[in-house]
Parts: C-alpha cells; structure tokens; sequence
C-alpha cells in the first residue's frame, strides 16, 4: 500500500519518527503472524513482549513509571497506524492496556500502585484490561451488579463481566464494581484484579466477533473473589464511576483515531488497486465514476482528519470537553463505516473476499460504533449541552 500520511501541525519530529518506525515494524514482525492468529481469535501472548521490547507500549507513561514518556500525540500514532495498516484488532489491544488501563493506574492510583504496576505493563510483563460492561448493562455503568464486599481484611468480589478486550491474556482486571450496593453512582469503586492464582476468578470463552478477529474478547467470572484492599484504585471507595467519566473523552479520542487512521488506509488501498485494475480497456481510475467515489472518500478522510487533530489538540491542552469528545467518536466512526464500505466498493466482488485486507478492515469497523459507548449515547452527550 503506497501511502504519505500528512503531517498534522502537533505532530513534532519525534511522533513523525515514532509513526514511521511502527509502520515498518509491524509488518515486518507481525506481518506473516497475522493470518494464524486470526484464524486462533487471539494474537500471540509473546506479542505482548514483542511490543514492549520495541517501545510501543505506555507510550505516554512518564519514564519514572517505566513509559517512554511522550504524550498523547504518541498514543494516537500508535492507534492510527496499526488502522492504516488492516491492523486495527492491535489498535483495540494496546489502546486498552497503554491509553486506557495505564492510565486509570497513573491518574487515580497510589504511588505504591504505580510503581509495582506501570514498569510491567510497559515491557509487556503484564497485560491490562477494563472491565466495565456486565451481560445486563452496556453503557449504564450506574447500574452494574458486580460487588465487592468487605470481609475481615479482604474485599470478596462476585459478578462476572462481558466484550473485555485483553480478557483472555490479561494479568491485571481494573474491575468497576459496586462497593457499596445501596448506591448508584457513588457505590462504584474501581479494584485490581491481579489474575494470577486469584482464587474464584475465571475465564470464560473467547469470544467469536464478526470482526477484529485477532483481538481477545471475553467474559469474565468473580466467585467471592479475595481482593487485598490495596488493590482499591487510589485507596478510597465510592470515586469509580467518577474516574471512568473523567476518562472516557481520552478513550473516545481514542476511538476516533482508529477511525482516521482506518480511513486514511482504506482510501490508499483503493486508490493502488484502481491505478492496476483494468477493465474497458483502461484503468478503474479512469472511469469517472471510479475516480469521483475516491475522489470523495479521500475529501471525507482530509476532512475527518483536521477534525481529529483540532480535538487531539485541544485534548493535549487539557480543554477538550466531554461534548467534543463524543462528538469525534460518534462522526468518526460513523464516516469510518462509510468510508470503508465505499471503498470495498471500487473492489467490486474482490472487496468481499477475505483474503483481500479492505473486506477485513469493513469487519473490523463495525464495532467502533458501539463500544467505548454506542453512537447514540454519544448524541445523547451532546444535546445534553445544547
């Protein structure tokens, strides 16, 4: 796939270098992996270290936690570009564990939490995961069953979770739960769950996706599960659900940076197949109608990514809000659907076969527009602030 990525105006020497190296190496490492592990639902666990070795995890951790340090700007290279390359079940795998659960730990953990986890999940040591959504809750956070009782010198978790990215390779769990069950949103408390010999925990299947089919997705099971109480995020109860708000703008900046980078390949792979594909005697691309289906989809992705870089900006000032954010998801996601259909189009029957990367990358998409909270939630968000 022949494709210039623009240089937006955050974008400073490092994340140019940063997104140039993750570009080779992931095709060179991961390339002839990829087929097997989507046909075994889930990438290597020794991908994880693979990762770390190379620098592509916590890339936005300080150093003095084991991360490299950057900003977000770094994690959104690291989530454009595995999208640009058919990548996106890698960009659903590390924005959990590095932009997402990393960052729970470094904003709402102790200074104890933080050392004994960060440094681990940035070599890949450990995996993270989040699980919030319950088999009868989706986005109603306020309403999840899970709990996690006091018992002598112990909490003593019970309730299981669904659609956990990482669940099935995950060593640490940051499980919202209900520590106090008489309460709605001031009973959430976020706990730790280290999966390693946690008596009463259990994995349930993997789960079988209709895309990202590399991706671990899982449910989760807590019988009376013992949780130490300096496994509570931050130390004090009843502040969860106010840390997963005060998170989720980053996790849906997030979400939208998948999309762009989606796009932005979808449009290349296009174009490369419309410059060779001959049919009437001439290229696609020199059919008019070929060329103005591209020649839209590519304005589309122009547009959606000065949108993103206006949002990422902003997010990196610290004055993105809640409205915006979802603003970026619901928009992206839903042009990144529209975007990728049109350009499997211009395929035509080859578009459909799997083993062409434009048919995987229209599987994959289909989810953005409902995790990290459905696009009608995100509309919900916004009129909330008309």
């Amino acid at each position: 796939m022949t494709f210039q990525p623009p240089r937006s105006d955050w974008m400073t020497d490092e994340h140019v270098m940063l997104e140039e190296m993750t570009t080779k190496w992931l095709p060179e490492t991961w390339g002839p992996k990829i087929a097997d592990w989507r046909k075994g639902a889930m990438m290597d666990r020794a991908a994880w270290n693979e990762a770390g070795e190379a620098g592509m995890l916590c890339a936005s951790i300080p150093e003095e936690y084991g991360g490299a340090g950057g900003d977000f700007g770094h994690e959104a290279v690291l989530n454009m570009v595995p999208a640009r390359l058919n990548m996106a079940f890698w960009t659903n795998n590390n924005s959990v564990h590095s932009a997402i659960v990393a960052h729970y730990i470094l904003a709402y953990g102790t200074e104890e939490q933080k050392k004994r986890w960060l440094p681990k999940m940035a070599t890949g040591e450990i995996v993270g995961a989040l699980a919030m959504t319950e088999p009868s809750t989706g986005s109603d956070v306020q309403s999840i069953k899970t709990r996690a009782v006091k018992d002598g010198n112990v909490y003593r978790m019970t309730g299981s979770k669904t659609f956990i990215s990482n669940g099935q390779h995950a060593d640490i769990i940051v499980v919202a739960c209900k520590t106090d069950p008489k309460e709605r949103a001031k009973g959430v408390s976020l706990m730790v769950v280290e999966t390693e010999g946690a008596e009463g925990f259990r994995r349930g299947r993997n789960l079988e996706k209709a895309g990202l089919h590399a991706a671990d997705t899982s449910e989760l099971f807590f019988d009376e599960v013992p949780v130490p109480p300096e496994n509570l995020l931050g130390g004090q109860e009843g502040k969860g659900f106010y840390h997963l708000m005060n998170q989720l703008p980053q996790e849906r900046l997030i979400l939208a940076a998948g999309a762009v980078g989606a796009m932005e390949g979808a449009v290349a792979l296009a174009i490369d197949y419309a410059k060779e594909r001959e049919t009437f005697g001439k290229t696609l691309l020199g059919h008019q109608t070929v060329a103005h289906r591209i020649a839209h989809a590519k304005t589309q992705t122009t547009v959606a990514r000065s949108f993103f870089d206006e949002c990422l900006r902003e997010h990196m000032q610290g004055q993105l809000t809640n409205e915006k954010a979802a603003m970026a998801k619901y928009w992206l996601t839903d042009l990144q659907c529209e975007v990728i259909d049109s350009m499997l189009q211009v395929f035509g029957g080859y578009g459909y076969m799997m083993e062409y990367p434009i048919a995987e990358m229209w599987q994959d998409a289909r989810v953005q527009r409902i995790y990290g909270g459905s696009n009608e939630i995100m509309k919900e968000i916004i009129a909330r602030g008309l």
